[in-house]
Formats: C-alpha cells, sequence, structure tokens
C-alpha cells in the first residue's frame, strides 16, 4: 500500500551502513495544517541518495509505504520512502475552463420563434 504525504524538510541524516550489505539514511518532515507533526522517514539502499538534492526547509512530496515487523515480541513500523519530489507545485490548470457567465441566457433573453424551430413535432 502506497501513502504521500507533503511538509517542510526539517532535518536530513548521514547515511548509516547497519551491515555489509544494508544502508539506511533518516529524515524527517515537518507537516502542516492545524497539528503540524514531525515525521520520520527511512530510505535503504541505492534510494538512500534520493535525499542528497534536497536543502533542509525545502517543501518536499515523500511517497511511502509502511512496513511493520515482530522481533522479540516488540512491534516496530517504518515510513519507508521510496520517491521524493520538490513540494508546493502547483496543481495542473483544468483543460477546459467553466463557461463565462454571459454564455447563460438570462431572463432578458427572447425565446426562439416557431421560426427557429426545426423540430418535426
Amino acid at each position: 500500500m502506497s501513502f504521500e504525504v507533503e511538509g517542510k524538510l526539517h532535518k536530513k541524516f548521514d547515511t548509516e551502513s547497519k551491515t555489509d550489505t544494508f544502508q539506511a539514511r533518516e529524515f524527517v518532515i515537518e507537516t502542516e495544517g492545524n497539528y503540524p507533526q514531525m515525521v520520520k522517514f527511512q530510505l535503504v539502499q541505492d534510494r538512500c541518495a534520493l535525499l542528497d538534492p534536497f536543502e533542509e526547509g525545502q517543501m518536499i512530496k515523500v511517497h511511502f509505504d509502511l512496513r511493520g515487523r515482530e522481533w522479540n515480541g516488540k512491534y516496530f513500523t517504518n515510513l519507508n520512502a521510496w520517491r521524493l519530489e520538490e513540494g508546493g507545485q502547483q496543481q495542473a490548470a483544468p483543460t477546459s475552463a467553466p463557461p463565462a457567465a454571459e454564455d447563460f441566457p438570462t431572463a432578458n433573453d427572447e425565446p426562439a420563434t416557431e421560426a427557429d424551430d426545426d423540430l418535426p413535432f
């Protein structure tokens, strides 16, 4: 299951080698809204470099998956980021604009006359 959230990059951490074959990098974003939250994510393996072009204080959008596991009777949850984008981008404008107010008939418009009516009934 995939999720996404946008926020300000609050803190970047260095890449850590957990084992000889596994590396991870964590970062924290601050979400906006009535109740801002500090949310920590992790990048793993070759995705650790995805964070390099972003600076602390910059708005980013994080695409992530939830990961959960049990270890020695304890439960852990990770937010594994797999894609980062520059945040604060405007949505694309609609391809067609709504009709202008002058396109709608008003009470002063004259109804069609019988000569304009080409219906057979």
